[in-house]
């Protein structure tokens, strides 16, 4: 399982393809192709839309391969686990991705505290991590909604 990565080598702040347009905000990315991850980043786009939420950009990687190879994530994985990259080009995944998105919509602080409480949150990240998200890949992959492995080059 990939983890957040923080070093300047792999935070490429001026890449086209991942600067937030907003100094402050965030980039969220996820799978467009899988309709129980779409549903909720549609509702989440929602709220921030009707409040007047600025700041978060939301990419469905299904649109462009490689957009997280920066951070040194493939689209196999990149499909996961739900991403977020901040506006200093840090990557967060799963549960502290969410976190930082419930941070910013309204009547979601609460779930954001209660998710980072010390033994809630890394009880969370196995559930997530090892129930949830790995069901719904093992799903979406029977279903061709995940991208094939990479190609082997020969050496």
């Amino acid at each position: 399982m990939e983890q957040p990565r923080t070093s300047p080598e792999t935070s490429p702040q001026g890449s086209a393809r991942t600067a937030p347009r907003d100094p402050s905000g965030i980039q969220v990315y996820y799978n467009g192709a899988c309709p129980v991850c779409r549903t909720e980043i549609h509702h989440y786009r929602g709220i921030a839309e009707r409040r007047g939420v600025t700041g978060i950009v939301w990419i469905d990687i299904t649109t462009q391969a490689g957009l997280l190879s920066p951070w040194g994530v493939d689209d196999d994985a990149i499909v996961r686990r739900l991403h977020v990259v901040e506006s200093d080009g840090r990557l967060l995944a799963g549960v502290e991705a969410f976190i930082k998105i419930w941070k910013r919509l309204p009547g979601y602080g609460w779930l954001a505290r209660l998710a980072a409480v010390g033994w809630i949150k890394p009880l969370a990240e196995v559930l997530y991590d090892r129930v949830l998200a790995a069901a719904l890949y093992r799903w979406n992959k029977a279903r061709g909604r995940v991208p094939p492995p990479p190609e082997m080059t020969a050496p």
